[in-house]
């Protein structure tokens, strides 16, 4: 999932440490990396982009990757939309703003999803870098309701809303919202 990367609409908490148009340029250069490394025969890779209309035509991203809209809503109605529309098996939803994901890291969360309901990547700030869900039942038609986005309860409160599903976690990984993340990144690439 990502957004179409203009100074104002993406990293804003970012860009108030480093300025809106280089935290813009931070995130378009950071997607760019991050679709490239996760092209893999072994699933399909899926951009749901918003603004719909402007991510659907964007010239930013590849144009051999298919593109779904977003649509309305808050986060969890737009994850939500695409667990309910994208074709039926496993699926797993990241955001492009965690460095960290790469192959490795995505078929451990696909592996996972053998043997359990849902997968979590979970941040060190409380949230999650990825949400899978096997789907060989219905999605919960409650999923995501009542999360306390962008704080350290989102993964606590999206877990709730999964009740009676096996629930695996994978590797931590740190995503980048402030200049102190951004800094913990470039500490953690030299050593």
């Amino acid at each position: 999932m990502l957004k179409e990367p203009h100074p104002g609409r993406v990293k804003t908490r970012l860009g108030r440490d480093i300025g809106l148009t280089r935290s813009a340029w931070w995130f378009r250069h950071q997607s760019a990396a991050l679709i490239r490394r996760l092209r893999d025969p072994r699933w399909d890779l899926i951009l749901a982009v918003t603004p719909d209309h402007e991510g659907l035509q964007s010239r930013v991203w590849p144009v051999d990757v298919p593109r779904v809209s977003q649509g309305g809503g808050d986060l969890g109605d737009r994850m939500g939309r695409q667990f309910r529309t994208i074709p039926l098996g496993p699926v797993c939803v990241i955001g492009a703003d965690i460095p960290g994901i790469n192959r490795a890291r995505i078929s451990e969360a696909f592996k996972a999803l053998g043997d359990h309901d849902a997968v979590f990547g979970p941040a060190d700030d409380g949230g999650y870098w990825l949400i899978g869900l096997k789907r060989t039942r219905p999605v919960p038609p409650r999923l995501f309701d009542g999360v306390r986005w962008s704080t350290e309860h989102a993964l606590a409160d999206t877990i709730q809303t999964l009740p009676d599903h096996r629930i695996a976690q994978v590797s931590m990984l740190r995503d980048v919202d402030t200049v102190a993340d951004l800094r913990a990144l470039a500490n953690s690439t030299q050593a």
